[in-house]
């Protein structure tokens, strides 16, 4: 066999398309297992249709319906009340990868990439060689169109199948319902994504329908739509010198100063001047003409310079009250909840937000082995409002979960792992980009700022947590010290009969009746507390 040359190579060398690189790698955005690969359908088009109702002010109502038709293939269908899509952006936003309105803008969204839906429809040709079919309705009176479509993956758009109009599809006015046919296996963390699906987004109405048959509503527990965010421009602190040259280009700003003035947030006009004497820069220059060495002078300068931090109103938090009602909807049995709603933070010049619930006190199934130590807490972890049900142990916020010395709120730790105790952990951030290891968004990357705040936000609530175990332990060793009382009250009885010549039975009917109200009286104060403590 003889030397390859140049020319060789040049020649086996080709350009793919992005469909064709997650057609080989779908491990990476999630699909690495069929369990897992069912969930992430279901995740998908769930994400979509919330986005799609908040942004349009509707009060989502999603139907989500799992068929098996044969072993280890099922049947995925997603129904929502939102604005439905346009039938030239169906094929687009079903059939191509990196395809969608949320990547180029800062504001609070589910989706960021235009991966999410569109990878379930090559998922589900894949597997199934099924074309996923969508019904869209875009207003009353308006027909239906039904389509189906695959994604051709050697170019990365969509194959129209089939495109019709129809009169059934869609329930109600308006409204868009996604059906896959996919390989898969089905296990209840599906069912425990809908679940937190609902804690996260309490204005949602959720009906769900497994393989088997059995028919679950999530009902709402709030009848009204979080704050709308808005749209925010990059920060200065947050800039990196590609980017900054590429806004350079682009502008339709004339000077510098004006540049900087409209470019970002955060910036007037005595902080662009600033800024422009800080980079020793003529704001007579044109923006498009600064060469490197003057773009990384103006990147020094935007970064040390004092300037307000970025806008908050580009998020849109669960809330405070909002998660503590959700959780006490989800968890009525709990003996105590609360939660508590950060004020904003900054990393990278991105806002964000950490919110966290605590939920002490459910019911846990007694272990086989009769094993009196008790199992470590559910961590429930959120970004977005988007429950992350894998790669716990990869994210930033159970880092910071284990990073609390949880002893200091009477809970039993060991080293540095999760507590252990009958209770769940909620932990929400929020942010115009969050930061995701991976495309499959299943875990958020260590940023310090986000660890940092996360601890903080935990603390806040490990106090409140605190304060309800140190009242309970009270009113338990009080009432254990009645009891003890109550239990020999009778030799009392009859020691007091022959000191005071009283019949032993009135005294002792007084006694039991002074310990019972006594045990009410504890009880009364046991249980102002609980409430206290769980409003404040």
């Amino acid at each position: 066999m003889g030397k390859k040359t140049a020319e060789d190579f040049a020649r086996e060398q080709k350009e793919i398309s992005v469909s064709e690189f997650f057609e080989k790698n779908k491990h990476l955005l999630g699909f690495d297992n069929p369990t897992k690969s069912l969930l992430m359908a279901v995740k998908e088009a769930v994400d979509n249709s919330l986005d799609a109702c908040e942004e349009a002010g509707i009060l989502p109502d999603i139907v989500i319906k799992i068929k098996n038709v044969k072993e280890d293939i099922y049947v995925v269908s997603v129904m929502d009340n939102g604005p439905g899509i346009v039938k030239a952006q169906i094929p687009r936003i079903l059939g191509k990868l990196l395809y969608g309105s949320k990547f180029h803008r800062l504001k609070q969204s589910r989706g960021q990439q235009g991966i999410g839906i569109s990878s379930v429809t090559l998922y589900s040709q894949l597997t199934t060689g099924v074309p996923t079919k969508v019904w869209s309705k875009t207003g009353n009176g308006k027909k239906i169109h039904y389509c189906e479509l695959h994604l051709n993956t050697q170019t990365n758009e969509p194959d129209i199948l089939k495109q019709e109009e129809v009169e059934k599809g869609i329930a109600g006015e308006h409204g868009t319902k996604i059906e896959m046919e996919m390989h898969g296996r089905y296990r209840k963390t599906v069912e425990d994504y809908i679940k937190h699906t609902s804690v996260s987004n309490p204005f949602v109405k959720l009906t769900y329908t497994a393989p088997d048959g059995t028919k679950k509503i999530f009902p709402r527990s709030v009848n009204e739509l979080p704050r709308t965010p808005k749209t925010m421009r990059p920060h200065p602190h947050g800039m990196e010198f590609g980017t900054l040259k590429k806004l350079l280009q682009h502008t339709k700003s004339r000077t510098i100063t004006a540049f900087l003035t409209n470019e970002f947030s955060s910036i007037g006009q005595h902080s662009a001047r600033a800024i422009v004497k800080g980079a020793k820069l003529s704001d007579s220059q044109k923006p498009h003409e600064l060469d490197r060495v003057q773009i990384e002078k103006l990147i020094k300068s935007m970064q040390e310079a004092k300037v307000q931090r970025p806008p908050t109103d580009c998020l849109s938090p669960i809330g405070n009250k909002e998660l503590e009602k959700s959780l006490n909807k989800e968890y009525p049995e709990a003996e105590f909840v609360t939660s508590i709603t950060r004020d904003p933070e900054v990393y990278r010049g991105f806002p964000f937000l950490i919110e966290v619930g605590i939920v002490y006190g459910l019911q846990e199934k007694k272990k086989k082995d009769d094993d009196e130590r008790q199992s470590t807490i559910e961590l429930i972890r959120f970004a977005n409002k988007v429950p992350l049900l894998y790669q716990q142990s990869a994210c930033a916020l159970t880092d910071a979960v284990k990073g609390v010395d949880w002893r200091r709120y009477n809970m039993q730790q060991s080293g540095s792992n999760l507590p252990a105790g009958p209770m769940k952990l909620v932990v929400h951030i929020c942010s115009v980009w969050v930061p995701f290891v991976s495309e499959s968004k299943e875990a958020v990357a260590g940023y310090p700022e986000i660890i940092k705040e996360t601890k903080l936000a935990i603390q806040d609530a490990g106090r409140k947590l605190s304060s309800f175990l140190s009242g309970k332990r009270k009113a338990g060793e009080q009432k254990r010290r009645i009891q003890m009382f109550d239990r020999y009250s009778g030799e009392v009885a009859q020691a007091l009969a022959v000191l005071t010549d009283h019949k032993e039975k009135d005294i002792q009917k007084s006694l039991t009746e002074l310990v019972k109200s006594r045990i009410h009286i504890k009880e009364e104060f046991t249980d102002d507390n609980t409430e206290k403590n769980g409003e404040s």
